[in-house]
């Protein structure tokens, strides 16, 4: 479940440059302190305020309810996962990307530090060079 998060916030990171470890702690943030009130049984949600956390915030919602589906169909049962594994995993890497930051606003440590443990597969071959040498 960590590598899904982890490949949700990488993809989301790809496909926006602005994303900075700021952005990725306030979604993580806000993440777990919904995944906390469900865990007590009351849906309570407050996304980020900043626009791009906000968006990371949906992706990683995203991930975490396609995981879960995907282990309810591969079980034949409902998800195993409890919410409140959920919000510890949570935690831990929030906890982790505070740890891994360097505090400056514009960060991207985290990023790095994601990115080096858990590298996006190439999508496509490289092409072979079209230069004909004689």
């Amino acid at each position: 479940m960590v590598s899904n998060i982890a490949e949700a916030i990488l993809g989301f990171q790809f496909r926006n440059k602005e994303l900075n470890d700021n952005g990725v702690s306030a979604a993580l943030e806000s993440l777990a302190e919904t995944y906390r009130t469900l865990g007590t049984g009351i849906y309570y949600e407050k996304p980020p305020d900043s626009p791009v956390a906000r968006a990371l915030y949906a992706k990683i919602a995203e991930s975490l309810q396609n995981f879960r589906a995907k282990e309810a169909e591969r079980l034949g049962l409902a998800s195993s996962v409890k919410e409140s594994d959920i919000f510890r995993l949570l935690v831990f890497l929030l906890r982790i990307c505070k740890q891994e930051t360097n505090g400056r606003p514009r960060s991207r440590a985290f990023l790095g530090f994601l990115r080096s443990r858990f590298p996006l597969p190439e999508s496509a071959p490289k092409e072979a060079s079209r230069i004909i040498m004689p």
